[in-house]
């Protein structure tokens, strides 16, 4: 019946068969990720074998989603961040950084600010589940010193340091997540974002990493005050500067500094190596006045073209430790996440899958309420439903990959620039602050065992709102300066066809 049958009881027309099948892949694919009856990394290839059998996309079309320019930048920020970790370069950068906020006498305030800057900035440059797993044993490290989380001494405990606790932690995990909004390697959403940019509007000019860090590091900066100010607020009350002393002081930093020793020629190349990248990240394109060195290679070379040419230096540069060893070998490697590079070709597969089967279509109608909403409603309202479905629903990167799609869709109809709906939809699906469930590194956070879902539900709330309304005040201010959203797209025919 050319792909579609008839209801002749109501007149109206059922799913076509390929939607219908991307449908039911898609609840396939959804009920093992949320109940993990098959890993994770297996249930992620799964489009490859799902998509040819069931006529969504040929076997070529469903690989070439697991490989290009921003999984390779995945691939080389992970080798960096791998070398990082080894070398203990961000224990050493915590505790310079936690000394500096320290004070003298100690200011609680200040000190949480400065644990909660270190993971802010390290979560920029590698992904923010890397970033709290790094960033919590330095926290718990110095919240050993308290007698809160003595478990042989209980009745030394007070409330004022065990509060003290809740906010490091909380700091911690938050922070994590929200540093990660700043750039493009920081969180899976961001690099699913640019995938599907660059999919659906190759005629576009591609969102480097230079563009999303002016547009994504003001949006984290005021979400981090937000949260540092709601964490003072909550927990750090009138005499814990007094209850602290006694147990934390620069001394205790001092020394565990001392313990790390100077810094050794193989932990100065590494942060070479990463400022170097940074660099080039932040440089490969400019402005159109000033185009960057990428216009030396035509566009071919792309953020995840320096990313795996940097890391690929760590296996050529000597350590100076033993003779004939480099930086970075294989076997230290064997760490990198796979679950997480086989999660995002996931996504951009899925995103393609829903598109090209027409499901898209179909499910855009269900959203048509939106179309007719103001912009200043709806950004905050798209916002509002990311971030509630990344709570109750699916992980950040499953959201964005189902919805992202759908606004696009709506953009087209309320004839806007797709970005102002796409922006939104992918940063609210890292709204993840109420659950431990929300997001792994809420789950890290949980099992240090000084935190509460009531603490959570407490906390996050409140950081919820305050990053739903930063974004719907960037979105009509900053967003046009950056990406261009008050220009109009040079729409091609495919772009046509896949908007119907």
């Amino acid at each position: 019946m050319n792909g579609e049958e008839t209801n002749n009881d109501q007149k109206t027309p059922l799913l076509p068969i390929h939607s219908t099948n991307m449908l039911g892949i898609l609840a396939w694919i959804f009920t093992w990720w949320l109940s993990e009856a098959v890993p994770m990394p297996i249930t992620s290839m799964s489009p490859l074998f799902l998509f040819p059998l069931f006529g969504i996309s040929s076997a070529d079309d469903v690989a070439h989603s697991y490989m290009d320019d921003v999984i390779a930048l995945v691939l080389g920020s992970f080798i960096l961040a791998l070398a990082v970790e080894h070398y203990n370069i961000h224990r050493r950068l915590a505790l310079n950084i936690t000394l500096l906020f320290c004070g003298n006498p100690l200011n609680p305030p200040l000190l949480l600010l400065g644990i909660c800057g270190t993971t802010f900035f390290v979560s920029m440059w590698m992904h923010n589940v890397a970033a709290t797993v790094m960033m919590m044993p330095v926290a718990t490290g110095i919240l050993q010193r308290l007698p809160s989380v003595n478990r042989s001494q209980p009745e030394c405990s007070d409330q004022l340091v065990t509060n003290f606790c809740k906010a490091v932690i909380l700091g911690v995990i938050y922070s994590a997540s929200i540093g990660g909004m700043s750039t493009l390697t920081g969180t899976g959403v961001n690099l699913i974002l640019v995938g599907l940019w660059k999919s659906y509007f190759p005629q576009e000019k591609p969102l480097s990493f230079s563009t999303w860090f002016f547009f994504g590091f003001p949006l984290a900066l005021v979400i981090f005050f937000a949260l540092w100010g709601i964490l003072c607020l909550l927990y750090c009350r009138k005499g814990s500067s007094r209850s602290l002393s006694a147990y934390l002081d620069k001394s205790h930093l001092k020394r565990e500094l001392d313990l790390l020793g100077p810094m050794a020629f193989a932990e100065k190349m590494v942060l070479t190596v990463f400022s170097i990248l940074i660099v080039l990240w932040m440089t490969r394109s400019i402005t159109d006045d000033i185009p960057g060195w990428g216009s030396f290679f035509n566009g071919r070379a792309g953020d995840g073209t320096v990313s795996v040419m940097m890391a690929t230096l760590l296996f050529i540069i000597p350590n100076k430790k033993q003779p004939g060893e480099k930086l970075m070998d294989w076997n230290k490697c064997k760490k990198l996440p796979w679950n997480i590079i086989l999660l995002l070709g996931a996504g951009f597969a899925i995103a393609d899958g829903i598109r090209s089967s027409g499901l898209a279509d179909i499910l855009t109608k269900t959203l048509d309420f939106l179309a007719k909403t103001p912009y200043l409603a709806i950004a905050p309202a798209v916002c509002l439903i990311s971030a509630i479905l990344t709570e109750f629903i699916t992980s950040n990167n499953a959201t964005t990959t189902v919805m992202v799609p759908l606004l696009i869709q709506i953009a087209e109809t309320m004839h806007v620039h797709p970005l102002l709906l796409m922006i939104p939809g992918a940063i609210g699906a890292q709204f993840a602050f109420l659950l431990p469930t929300s997001t792994p590194s809420n789950v890290i956070g949980f099992t240090t065992g000084h935190i509460e879902v009531k603490d959570m539900i407490q906390t996050g709330l409140p950081l919820k709102v305050a990053g739903i309304a930063a974004l719907s005040f960037l979105m009509p201010t900053l967003a046009p300066i950056v990406f261009g959203t008050d220009k109009p797209l040079n729409v091609s025919r495919n772009y046509l066809r896949w908007c119907g």
